[in-house]
């Protein structure tokens, strides 16, 4: 598990705040927050994650609160190799541990910002202990009986040291789902670009934010790409063809819908979405004033091996 990362690690300036009565969900995530170059607090964060009725904070709520900052709750995968390898690239990570065993578990939030391959030892911001250090195979059993659950925050733009299309694609999406920042979605869908170029959800996301931002010249080059990509994809293509008539190019968008390569299935939601958008365009045309033929403007947006 050690492969390949430097033999000791330890993220020595990830603030601290000692755990204050049942309170290491807050303190934990002012602990990630901090070392994202968040300001956080666990006496802020309390009213805002802390769950009195449950005594504790839940998974989602300390997710939610990531994203409200714009940064990407990347959970990481269930094994010891991806949570060294992300403190080995500089990110402390926020995990669960259920400390006891029968009917009434422990359950803790703590902080792994180090470890050490000699030993196998790790190094956790944990309760009121600073550095506490634990073997990692005590470190293991309690990890295992909160089902190996960690999460670190990601930056827009960046991405996990060991990036799972599936897993990055979620926290991306989830930020762009709250909205507080559009640039935080679409530099998370950049990056994606750059980390699986031959994939068309991230391209399809980052239409999504150009649309949302009215900006649909850049939102059908987007679809476009994502359509190019994977010509069956038929969210891409009713989302291609929705711009192309916000852009006042009714025929190009219904030449567009007029291609698809196969019917829809039955009861798909993207495929019934392409129905009505067909519906629309066509009632714009044959609404007064609407030319036979698209202004010329609307050459500039091309057509691709996609549409035919």
């Amino acid at each position: 598990m050690f492969a390949g990362l430097p033999a000791q690690v330890e993220l020595t300036t990830t603030p601290f705040f000692p755990q204050a009565d049942d309170q290491c969900g807050p303190a934990a995530l002012a602990t990630v927050l901090g070392a994202a170059g968040a300001t956080a607090t666990p006496e802020g964060l309390r009213h805002e994650i802390y769950l009195p009725g449950r005594q504790g904070s839940l998974q989602p709520e300390i997710m939610g609160a990531l994203r409200s900052r714009d940064l990407l709750p990347y959970v990481i995968a269930p094994d010891a190799g991806s949570l060294l390898a992300e403190v080995a690239q500089g990110r402390p990570v926020l995990v669960l541990q259920r400390q006891g065993i029968g009917p009434w578990p422990a359950w803790h939030y703590a902080v792994v910002i180090g470890y050490d391959a000699g030993p196998e030892t790790l190094v956790l911001r944990s309760g009121k202990d600073r550095r506490a250090s634990l073997s990692l195979r005590k470190f293991l059993l309690t990890w295992d009986r909160a089902e190996h659950w960690g999460v670190v925050a990601v930056r827009p733009g960046e991405l996990p040291a060991r990036p799972d299309f599936s897993r990055y694609m979620q926290a991306a999406a989830s930020i762009e789902a709250v909205g507080v920042s559009k640039e935080a979605a679409h530099k998370a869908y950049a990056a994606a670009t750059r980390a699986w170029p031959l994939e068309p959800l991230p391209w399809l996301g980052l239409g999504n934010v150009a649309a949302a931002a009215g900006d649909w010249g850049a939102a059908q080059n987007d679809f476009r790409t994502a359509l190019t990509l994977d010509p069956q994809n038929t969210a891409a293509r009713n989302n291609l063809a929705e711009s192309l008539r916000s852009l006042h190019c009714p025929h190009a968008a219904l030449a567009v819908i007029g291609h698809a390569r196969r019917p829809a299935a039955p009861g798909e939601i993207a495929g019934g979405a392409m129905l009505d958008t067909e519906k629309d365009i066509t009632a714009d045309l044959e609404r007064a004033g609407v030319p036979a033929q698209d202004p010329p403007e609307c050459r500039q947006f091309g057509t691709s091996e996609a549409d035919h």
